[in-house]
């Protein structure tokens, strides 16, 4: 169950309010305890005093008489306070001492008692007299009843209690009402975030009047759509291109099956629709091929399978590999710089291929192309340039999105279906590097890097490294072999 921000909010203050009530209240409980027993025993003492001066002066028989009459005089109807006189000689006696269990006890001859026949309990003061005429000593004792201050304190206990609660309530109702004024702003940023759908990707949250707290979370929702709106872009985009690059073999196969049945072919005709038909379907595959590996690096895929290589070797293993590109392109290629890192050999060679075939396809007849190999601290590139025609900034910013193909490049459109640089990307950040083009002074440059990693992944086994590079080479014969034909 979603609970609502203010109210748990006004609740959270509710039970701070509540909780310092009570602090509060308990200590003026205290407080006022306290006060109303010091008042209570300097009541008592008043009254001892009073008691002791007219026992005092009691020196014979008939005084005698007189201070009883004023002890009785003195003790109230409601006998909140009690008066009671000891001593060896019975005539001397009045009134009855309290008897009980002792509560509590204070210096001074303090004492709390509680009455062994019930009621409310008394505090306590017992006074030595010593003898004055024909008065023998006695021991005067004063009680107080406790009655009043327990009443005092009920009434005040209950009068906080419910000042308490009432102030708690107050605290919820008004932190409630401050709490929904105070989330206006995330109230007006959820209704705009509601206006964004997918015929509405340009909305953005309004942060021209957002508190502080909230304007950092509404810049990074609208960073985050602003990054949603380039990926659906970018989706859109990729959806056009796979459509119109698959349209055209597509349309290839159903036109030439279509001609082949439109009357009775030979067997050295058919062959020929049929291989042609092959090349369409191998060229399908490959666009397959290359836009599931690319979904795979979008998901965030690392290269595995990692070992420790001379880069200048692998790049030399795949120039040999490409030998007859090269010589049909009547271009050679210059190698410079090495260095070592832990890499996927097979993605690796199939990255330097891609680049070194683009390179061949844009380079004129008797030129050098130069693969450069530079390590930085934690980045090794490879940098392959080959003199060309000067590549426009706005073009050279998009070479390595997918199904992009420069207007100059058109030509070759049947042979390349503009995958093979955005490719080289993937991999490149599956290793955790980047790309990079540059066109300067007539040479067109193109690079990738690979992170220097520490060793994450174990080493592959003998087999797999094997089986990785027989796949390697079939693929390089494959495409050298179709480049010859």
């Amino acid at each position: 169950m979603n609970r609502s921000i203010a109210r748990r909010l006004a609740l959270m203050f509710a039970l701070v309010a509540l909780s310092v009530f009570t602090l509060v209240g308990t200590g003026l409980f205290l407080v006022l305890r306290t006060q109303l027993e010091h008042h209570l025993r300097e009541s008592l003492d008043d009254r001892a005093q009073i008691a002791r001066i007219i026992v005092y002066h009691a020196v014979t028989p008939e005084k005698w008489r007189m201070a009883r009459e004023k002890l009785t005089d003195m003790t109230p109807h409601d006998r909140s306070t009690l008066y009671s006189i000891t001593s060896s000689d019975p005539s001397f006696h009045y009134g009855q001492p309290v008897d009980g269990s002792e509560v509590t006890s204070w210096s001074g001859g303090y004492t709390r008692v509680t009455p062994a026949g019930g009621g409310q309990d008394m505090l306590t003061a017992t006074v030595s007299i010593p003898a004055n005429g024909a008065r023998p000593p006695v021991q005067l004792q004063v009680a107080a009843s406790y009655s009043p201050n327990i009443r005092t304190m009920r009434v005040f206990g209950s009068a906080l209690a419910a000042l308490s609660a009432l102030g708690s309530l107050a605290v919820l109702l008004l932190s409630y009402s401050v709490t929904r004024l105070g989330l206006a702003p995330l109230t007006r940023l959820t209704r705009d975030a509601s206006a964004v759908s997918p015929n509405n990707r340009s909305q953005r949250l309004n942060t021209a009047f957002l508190p502080l707290e909230l304007n950092d979370l509404a810049n990074s929702f609208n960073g985050a759509l602003e990054r949603l709106d380039g990926a659906y872009g970018r989706l859109e985009s990729f959806n056009a291109d796979v459509a119109h690059e698959l349209r055209t073999p597509v349309t290839i196969l159903i036109g030439q099956t279509e001609v082949a049945l439109t009357r009775n072919r030979s067997v050295d005709d058919l062959r020929h629709t049929l291989q042609s038909n092959l090349e369409e379907f191998e060229r399908m595959r490959a666009i397959i091929n290359d836009m599931l590996f690319l979904a795979r690096a979008d998901q965030g895929e690392r290269a595995t399978g990692l070992i420790e290589v001379s880069l200048a070797a692998e790049v030399a293993h795949t120039l040999e590999f490409l030998e007859i590109p090269l010589e049909e392109a009547r271009v050679h290629a210059n190698l410079r710089g090495d260095a070592m890192a832990r890499v996927n050999r097979s993605l690796f060679g199939r990255a330097c291929t891609n680049l070194l075939m683009n390179a061949i396809q844009h380079c004129a007849p008797g030129a050098a192309i130069s693969v450069t190999i530079v390590r930085d601290e934690d980045q090794v590139r490879v940098v392959v340039a080959n003199p060309g025609e000067p590549i426009e900034p706005g073009v050279l910013e998009h070479l390595f999105d997918r199904f992009y193909r420069a207007e100059v490049s058109r030509t070759n459109s049947r042979e390349n279906h503009g995958l093979g640089l955005a490719i080289v990307k993937a991999i490149a950040e599956m290793h955790r590097g980047s790309v990079s083009a540059h066109s300067a002074h007539g040479v067109n440059s193109f690079a990738f890097s690979i992170g220097v990693l520490r060793a994450e992944n174990s080493a592959p086994s003998a087999r797999q490294n094997a089986g990785a590079s027989t796949a390697e080479a079939g693929a390089y014969s494959s495409l050298a072999k179709g480049k010859s034909a």
